[in-house]
């Protein structure tokens, strides 16, 4: 948008400063970001590509595999390219953009096994095991956290899996990472962290081929 300004005649810098101003006085929101992000066709982000794709995928799969999952629901399903690579027996994908969930329709269309639904459909769906996969630190309002947390575990019904950074810092754009452990702790006590799996590919500075985010497997006591 502010290249666009800038090439205004004339007015191109004071309009600039009242879209500035104008960003100011609306307070961000984490369900216009993405739904304006996947809008203006790019993806997930790096954490759905690539070797950390290929890393979640390993652990989540192996999960499913050993424990014996037969249904799985992801809160923050994206574009579907992680979905790619999942060896899920009956999936259902929430998302906040129509236009993520289209992608994953048109990726996923002859796959009996997937579903997908805006988050605001949610009807009450229940799964064995749920997933948050680098979602929890792109919500940036204390109140949109709150309620996505509380789905995540009141809708399992045995394991919780989450992918994320676990340390409080200040909000920076589109993320605002959290301790979500503290969370926990004062809401959901009788869930019990039963595996953290540090990522293999540690942050070292290059988003595309590091991450922030560790595995945090949880059970219903």
């Amino acid at each position: 948008m502010q290249k666009i300004i800038k090439r205004i005649p004339i007015i191109g810098s004071s309009a600039i400063r009242i879209y500035s101003l104008y960003k100011k006085l609306i307070p961000f929101s984490s369900e216009r970001y993405w739904i304006n992000r996947y809008d203006s066709g790019r993806n997930s982000g790096p954490g759905s590509y690539n070797q950390l794709a290929e890393f979640k995928a390993e652990i989540i799969n192996a999960f499913v595999q050993d424990n014996n999952i037969s249904t799985i629901i992801e809160y923050g399903c994206g574009d579907g390219n992680q979905l790619k690579l999942s060896k899920y027996p009956s999936y259902i994908g929430f998302d906040v953009s129509p236009k993520a969930l289209k992608l994953c329709h048109d990726i996923f269309h002859n796959d009996q096994t997937k579903k997908f639904k805006l988050m605001s459909k949610y009807q009450g769906e229940t799964a064995q095991l749920t997933l948050s996969l680098d979602v929890i630190f792109h919500l940036v309002e204390d109140e949109i956290f709150s309620s996505y947390m509380a789905r995540l575990f009141n809708s399992s019904e045995q394991f919780v899996m989450i992918y994320s950074s676990n340390f409080d810092e200040e909000p920076k754009n589109h993320e605002k990472h959290r301790c979500f452990t503290k969370w926990l702790e004062a809401n959901k006590p009788h869930w019990k962290l039963i595996r953290h799996i540090p990522n293999r590919f540690p942050y070292n500075g290059n988003n595309k081929q590091s991450s922030l985010s560790d595995f945090y497997i949880y059970e219903k006591s």
